[in-house]
């Protein structure tokens, strides 16, 4: 039985190399997520331990700020001096690192990076641990020179001698280029600007005094953590403390801490690379489940008189089983292999495309950890060994009598009751689950409902396809035998001929067409909500705002309202803030803060109140649902507790009820006046500056007025309503490129199936065929026919997918709504591109195998057996 299968693998290895592709593609995925993530964790793990301090002091953050308020907590310098003296201590510095800086060259082009990364400025402090050292020139001295890395000198050409202007939180200032530093270690990818240290406290902090953390050396046979206790009690601090005291305003960490604290802080960005190609392998093991299945069931059809002769021979059902399982992991042994190999080439590949963008991560430091290459395998040898289960059970019950008949097409004249009422029961479960998704009044509970829905609706349309193959492909096919005269008969009926096949062939292609439909309803519904939003709510002529939303210095806004033609403007500011609320919850959450005339620059719907007592000193405004879920009313007073440990009794003092409760704000749509938040939370920097024309000014000159005075600054742009749009627009796409590129996936392993089942078609069909031939069919219209024939397939499953993708598309703009984003758009050109899209595919798959067929010997194809 052994030789017998590997004898049977080999004999049809072309064939089964289809199948190996789709596991080949999940492997790669899967082990190529795992290898980049090690590979730069491991980077950074080695980067963040070498350049830590032993022990480092930083101002304790009470509050997580999800969006930047442009303050930077600070500590007293000075305090270097007194740790010094702590007994442990060889050596404290005072440093000074402040993130959101944009440096301008003399064309007021930007010389930051493009990716994202940051621009920050510090003060050189050269020690061993530095991850830079000076390659040329000299050391900055006093407030004019500074020093900036090789990488951002190379990518926006800056030398030694170059004229740069500084944007900081304390406004714009001149500076010169005097060295350039070269990372000894990897670069993170962010642009590196260092000052002298008086420099940098005073340009970049504006405060001589002050510093962002204290980092200490420990003397030697004195232990990091030992320091940190020594440390800790000298400031009298509880190192183990989540909790600020007037004494306890430190955080302190040995290097180790640091170094993990750096890396988690990091772990956002890895883990959106890990998800998304773990997202491309799911995708990728799901379609190819269906190509397997497909491809062992057909295999096995064509085989039944060779298995049948087995049994006669003596063989055992559980024997036969037996070796088509085995062939089965033949197939998973040989595509995990080989999917293995491709990973660590797309993992190469990824570290490259870090490399365009920055992020120097050495190939020759590639990390693959043991449990690489056993998920590799457990996925590539899972998948087909699940996928090959059914076809190996249907094998084993071939009779020994099947030695003695024709071969016989698989599952032709097969009853399909069983897949009607296991597909209706399911079907029923997921409709009803869509059904409460829609009427469900919690965003919570409409996800979930949601996600059980798509699951099993998914699975319903799964068992059920081969029930809707017969009238859906008569309505698809029906205009072919007028078209194309018998040829279209026929592809329409070898269609038609085996419900399972046709259903199994389609559902790879819907699959990936479901998930795209979808989301193309979610995304277009979310535009046109925001598009709505945007119309009603913003009544300013243009808005100033940074580029990537980090809040810009006053001086900007001072430059605004110098500019000619400028009428109102209305400063807003955002915070993180933390709100305690009468049901005990502890609600954390961003703030918006906003000057009075906000009325002027904005449409809001109150409830109850308005802008005059939302905007009062000592007052906030909050979403009337929200205020509902936790017992808040107007009047009422909550405790909000600010960064830095500052705390407040703010009373309600206005209730809005916007469409969306995020309008002004995240959770919560809480907003206060500006003088209130400068009172408990000063320092911050203006976020966004609504501008209305000054009477007399049309808006066109407006525009060229301020985009003249904001020259100097490339961090900022001026937005009007349709500008506005395009950002959310282009947002929005974002998550939409990523979706096709699923569906592109999808479609790889979809023409994979398609290629697969007519070439094994054409085998099956060759006595057939060769009739047909001698019959006076020409080799054109042979073509044609299967030509055909996977258009009508392909095109098949294109509208399973898209009906069902419409549906889950609805539901999600159901779960939306309760988000406030209540409209719907159905984007019908999309989906009519796509159906166009799907008889591309069934065209493009069917030529390999079309051609193979009308190049068969007539006289050898009607001998065959």
């Amino acid at each position: 039985m052994l030789k017998a299968t590997l004898r049977s693998f080999l004999a049809h290895k072309g064939r089964l190399l289809l199948s190996a592709l789709a596991v080949i593609l999940s492997v790669a995925f899967v082990a190529g997520s795992l290898i980049f993530s090690d590979t730069v964790g491991r980077t950074f793990d080695r980067l963040f331990a070498s350049t830590a301090a032993d022990v480092t002091v930083t101002p304790k953050e009470t509050l997580d700020e999800a969006i930047p308020s442009g303050q930077t907590l600070t500590l007293p310098a000075s305090l270097a001096d007194r740790l010094a003296q702590v007994a442990g201590v060889a050596a404290a510095r005072a440093e000074v690192d402040v993130e959101g800086l944009t440096v301008a060259d003399e064309d007021r082009e930007s010389v930051g990076p493009t990716t994202g990364a940051p621009t920050i400025g510090t003060a050189w402090n050269p020690t061993e641990r530095s991850p830079v050292e000076l390659t040329s020139g000299h050391a900055p001295k006093g407030d004019a020179q500074v020093l900036i890395d090789a990488d951002t000198a190379d990518s926006k050409d800056v030398e030694i001698g170059d004229r740069l202007t500084v944007i900081g939180q304390e406004g714009s200032f001149p500076v010169e280029v005097v060295g350039i530093v070269t990372f000894t270690t990897t670069n993170p990818g962010a642009a590196l600007v260092f000052f002298d240290t008086e420099a940098a406290q005073a340009k970049l902090l504006g405060a001589p005094e002050a510093a962002t953390s204290i980092s200490l050396d420990a003397a030697e046979g004195v232990s990091d953590a030992e320091l940190k206790r020594r440390v800790a009690d000298a400031l009298a601090v509880d190192p183990d403390s989540d909790t600020v005291t007037p004494n306890d305003a430190y955080e302190l960490r040995t290097a180790d801490e640091q170094a993990e604290s750096d890396v988690e802080q990091l772990g956002g960005f890895l883990d959106i690379i890990k998800y998304v190609m773990l997202g491309f392998a799911g995708i990728a093991v799901l379609v190819g489940v269906f190509l397997i299945v497909n491809t062992f069931s057909m295999l096995i059809a064509q085989r039944t008189r060779e298995l049948g002769l087995l049994r006669a021979l003596g063989a055992d059902r559980r024997q036969v089983r037996r070796s088509v399982l085995t062939e089965a992991l033949l197939l998973g042994l040989v595509g995990s292999t080989l999917g293995l190999a491709a990973g660590i080439g797309l993992a190469v590949g990824l570290i490259e495309l870090m490399g365009l963008m920055g992020m120097n991560i050495r190939a020759a430091e590639m990390v693959i950890g043991w449990g690489t290459p056993v998920t590799a395998y457990v996925v590539g040898l899972g998948v087909t060994f699940v996928a090959a289960y059914l076809p190996a059970r249907r094998a084993a019950g071939v009779s020994p009598m099947a030695a003695l008949s024709d071969a016989e097409i698989a599952d032709i004249g097969r009853p399909l009751r069983l897949r009607a009422v296991v597909g209706s029961v399911v079907g029923a479960a997921g409709a009803a689950a869509l059904v409460g998704c829609a009427v469900a009044t919690k965003t919570s509970t409409a996800a979930s409902l949601l996600g059980l829905g798509v699951i099993l609706t998914l699975i319903a349309t799964v068992i059920a396809g081969p029930l809707l193959v017969r009238p859906v492909i008569r309505v698809l096919g029906g205009a072919f035998p007028a078209l194309f005269g018998s040829v279209g008969r026929m592809s329409q009926r070898n269609a038609l001929r085996n419900p399972r096949r046709t259903g199994a062939t389609a559902a790879a292609l819907m699959v990936g067409l479901a998930l795209v439909g979808g989301m193309s309803v979610a995304s277009a519904s979310m535009t046109k909500s925001f598009d709505e939003q945007i119309d009603k709510t913003l009544g300013a002529d243009f808005v100033v705002q940074n580029s990537n939303f980090v809040p810009f210095p006053q001086e900007i806004t001072d430059r605004i309202r110098d500019t000619e033609g400028v009428g109102l403007v209305v400063r807003s500011q955002f915070t993180t803030i933390a709100v305690r609320l009468p049901d005990g919850d502890r609600v954390k959450t961003t703030a918006a803060a906003y000057e009075p005339e906000l009325d002027e620059v904005a449409n809001i719907t109150y409830a109850q109140g308005d802008s005059a007592a939302a905007l009062a000193d000592g007052r906030l405004a909050m979403d009337k649902d929200f205020a509902e879920d936790h017992g808040v009313r107007l009047g009422s007073t909550v405790p909000v507790e600010f960064q830095g440990d500052r705390r407040a009794e703010l009373t309600v003092g206005a209730l809005t009820d916007q469409e969306s409760a995020d309008g002004f704000g995240s959770q919560g749509g809480i907003f206060l006046g500006l003088g209130t938040l400068e009172k408990y939370a000063p320092g911050g920097q203006d976020a966004a500056v609504y501008v209305n024309a000054a009477s007399g000014t049309g808006a066109d000159d407006l525009r060229a007025g301020l985009e003249k005075t904001l020259d100097p600054y490339p961090q900022v742009q001026v937005r009007d309503i349709a500008d506005y749009k395009e950002l959310v627009h282009n947002q929005i796409a974002v998550l939409l490129y990523l979706v096709y590129a699923l569906l592109g996936l999808a479609i790889i392993i979809a023409v994979l199936g398609v290629v697969n089942t007519l070439a094994l078609s054409v085998v099956e069909r060759t006595r057939e065929i060769g009739l047909l031939r001698a019959i006076g069919l020409a080799r054109r219209q042979l073509r044609r026919m299967i030509r055909l024939e996977s258009v009508v397939i392909a095109v098949f499953g294109a509208v399973l997918g898209l009906a069902l993708g419409l549906v889950w598309g609805v539901c999600t703009q159901q779960v939306l709504a309760l988000q406030g984003m209540t409209a719907l758009a159905i984007p019908w050109g999309t989906i009519v591109a796509v159906v166009i899209g799907s008889a591309v595919v069934g065209v493009v798959a069917a030529l390999l195998p079309a051609l193979r067929a009308s190049r068969m010997n007539v006289l050898a194809a009607i001998a065959h057996e």
